[in-house]
């Protein structure tokens, strides 16, 4: 399959999501404060562009993460709704380059890159069941 008949440059999505106790840095261990921890907002911009490509791809197709680089810029407390915004840079063979951003409010709590690359389910599933 190339990625690049169903998924175009450009393409944009969005999610909101409530800073709940177990998506603090205090709950996961990665910090003594209740604010979104580090990995949860990269796990909202995973979920985001995982949502958006899985909605542009033919059924028996999804995407893994292979690459993550982003910066956390800011707090966002406990009981906040933040947006993840993510949209897609570049598409090569079956690997998708995307900008991913966690926002609160006007406040931009992150930013980066994050790669993504199509899989057909069955086939991966094949593979680890050797």
């Amino acid at each position: 399959m190339e990625a690049q008949k169903t998924i175009k440059t450009g393409e944009k999505h969005q999610m909101e999501f409530v800073v709940e106790e177990l998506h603090t840095a205090a709950h996961l261990g990665s910090g003594m404060v209740k604010v979104l921890a580090t990995p949860t907002m990269i796990l909202f911009m995973e979920i985001t562009a995982r949502t958006m490509l899985d909605e542009l791809l033919p059924e028996g197709y999804s995407t893994v993460g292979t690459r993550v680089d982003v910066r956390h810029l800011a707090p966002a407390a406990l009981g906040r709704t933040v947006r993840a915004e993510v949209a897609v840079d570049a598409v090569d063979g079956d690997k998708v380059t995307l900008s991913v951003a966690v926002w609160d409010g006007e406040a931009l709590v992150g930013q980066g890159a994050h790669e993504r690359y199509v899989i057909e389910v069955e086939r991966f599933l094949r593979k680890l069941r050797g």
